[in-house]
């Protein structure tokens, strides 16, 4: 505007001064320059608004405050500043705060229109104002302080005098937008209930034969009197329950987490009833070894990632999984570790395995329960006519190819793929899961869309490899999956499977074309339908080996 003055605080070093220091503005061009000191700074010639002398350098050794008038260097009102460049001619120097000095006009016109507004609000009774400036505004301007004006006066400058308010506009744009990725943010984080402890706990009652009526002695909040007590100063509450259950005092939390982390690895707990830890319960078959554990995870801080890590790199687990006649006979269900564990792997590892080695699997963590493929109709046959769960809505994209523990569970029908592998219904809780070896088993791994689908994005990697021969692909398939290459005989059996799939496929191109449509991930290869075809077989084969599907 007209009068505003442009400034900026500066500090020469005293020991090394410069020779000149210069300030530019940038409008359409840079051609709006003031120094200071020897004219010795090559942007600009002779005298006038692009190389404007304001006089010898600043005093050096403290900071200086330099002010340039506006038009002293060709700038008027209504140019739009959009640059500053700060420029210097040896030495050093240090440039701080910049900014505009300005003065909006109040002409008549202007403080006609704020004290217009001004007496508007006094006596509007709905005057469209945040309810703090209604209050104020209520007081009237006898009874307001200066302070109290002021907000008044930079509300009206903001929002509803013309000539300013849209110089706000920008302000408000990028305000609008952090409020709104704000609430995103907020929206995306999971909210769960909790409860709330009672001011006045309620009295509860020893209920005779369990009659709601029908009460006996009243009772108090407590832990078994055959454990520990509360700690010390510990809260007669939830959160004193909590307390209990790590004090490292506790007989049973460390032991029962340990048995259930060994049970996780080795296909079967040191305590083999790991929900019953009582006196109708097993004994250990190694107590040194379960207190042992129990202890390092007490004394690690109860770090989870330490236990199991102690335990895959220990001696017992990384024995061979092969068992002797005798060491069958004497430990057939490995009680004495006599060698390492050999089990089928649980439901969700062994589709969250498919999906990695696919190249499928959608690492993401987070989010809300996912629905992959499912047959249709089956929750429609067990859910109610008006229940909002009677139809499945198979999700599309990334969603298909979550981890297993974000699939969305309806207790009265699981997922059937994986209630094949023994994954519990989750209407009760499951210590410890059964596992059972079914036809079906082997059915769901090749035949279901998403295994199906696994072993056509798996041919697919192998394929873009590029490698020219067929006994180059089928060990890498294999070294992808397994981690080793095929021996002689394997190589030879898998080549011939590959060799018959790629006859059978080129006499029949349409249940080529089938196979390879299976499911919603998009074709990456150009590989011929019979040859993807015939790959997709035989990766569908290395994912039904017990290499795959088995611990070893």
């Amino acid at each position: 505007g007209s009068g505003d003055t442009l400034f900026t605080y500066v500090y020469l070093d005293p020991i090394k001064p410069p020779k000149s220091i210069m300030l530019q503005f940038h409008t359409n061009d840079w051609e709006h320059r003031a120094f200071w000191g020897e004219d010795v700074i090559p942007h600009g010639s002779g005298k006038g608004a692009g190389h404007q002398w304001l006089g010898n350098l600043p005093e050096p050794g403290q900071w200086v405050r330099l002010e340039v008038p506006a038009d002293s260097v060709g700038l008027s009102a209504g140019d739009r500043l959009d640059g500053w460049a700060f420029s210097q001619f040896d030495g050093t120097v240090y440039w701080d705060h910049s900014g505009i000095h300005t003065q909006i006009p109040q002409g008549n016109e202007g403080f006609q229109s704020m004290s217009v507004w001004m007496h508007f609000i006094e006596q509007a009774k709905d005057a469209e104002l945040p309810k703090d400036l209604k209050t104020i505004a209520k007081k009237g301007s006898d009874k307001r302080s200066n302070a109290e004006n002021q907000i008044l006066r930079d509300y009206f400058l903001e929002h509803v005098c013309s000539e300013t308010r849209f110089l706000f506009s920008a302000l408000h744009d990028q305000k609008k937008k952090l409020s709104d990725d704000k609430s995103k943010y907020e929206q995306a984080i999971p909210v769960s209930l909790v409860s709330k402890e009672r001011k006045e706990p309620r009295e509860t009652f020893v209920l005779v034969r369990g009659e709601y009526d029908k009460r006996a002695d009243q009772v108090q909040p407590a832990v078994p009197e055959i454990l520990p007590p509360l700690p010390k100063g510990a809260p007669n509450n939830r959160l004193g329950l909590a307390q209990w259950l790590v004090d490292p005092a506790h007989p049973l939390t460390a032991r029962v987490m340990v048995n259930r982390f060994w049970h996780q690895h080795f296909g079967r707990p040191l305590v083999m009833t790991a929900e019953d830890f009582g006196t109708q319960g097993e004994l250990p078959s190694h107590p040194e070894l379960l207190d042992w554990l129990a202890v390092e995870f007490i004394e690690s801080g109860w770090d989870m990632k330490h236990i199991h890590r102690l335990i895959v790199t220990s001696a017992a687990f990384k024995q061979s999984s092969t068992i002797s006649p005798q060491a069958l006979e004497i430990d057939p269900e490995n009680s004495f570790l006599s060698h390492g564990p050999r089990y089928r792997l649980d439901a969700e590892v062994l589709r969250d395995s498919a999906l990695f080695i696919s190249g499928l699997l959608v690492e993401k963590m987070g989010g809300k329960g996912v629905k992959p493929y499912q047959p249709s109709g089956l929750w429609k046959a067990v859910a109610y006519p008006s229940s909002t769960t009677a139809n499945y809505k198979r999700d599309k994209g990334d969603a298909l190819y979550r981890r297993s523990i974000y699939t969305f569970v309806k207790r009265t029908s699981p997922p059937p793929s994986m209630s094949t592998f023994d994954a519990p219904n989750r209407e009760a809780c499951t210590v410890k899961r059964e596992r059972t070896n079914t036809p079906l088993q082997a059915l769901t791994m090749m035949n279901d869309i998403q295994y199906v689908e696994a072993a056509r994005c798996f041919a697919e990697r192998v394929v873009e490899q590029s490698l020219p021969k067929t006994e180059q692909r089928l060990n890498y398939a294999m070294r992808l999956a397994t981690g080793r290459t095929l021996a002689e005989d394997e190589l030879k059996l898998l080549g011939n499977l590959y060799t018959k799939h790629m006859a059978t496929f080129k006499k029949d191109q349409e249940a080529a074309k089938g196979l390879i449509q299976t499911g919603e991930a998009p074709r990456i290869s150009d590989a011929t339908p019979e040859e993807l075809a015939s790959l997709t077989m035989i990766c569908n084969l290395i994912l039904n080996l017990d290499e795959i599907m088995t611990l070893n």
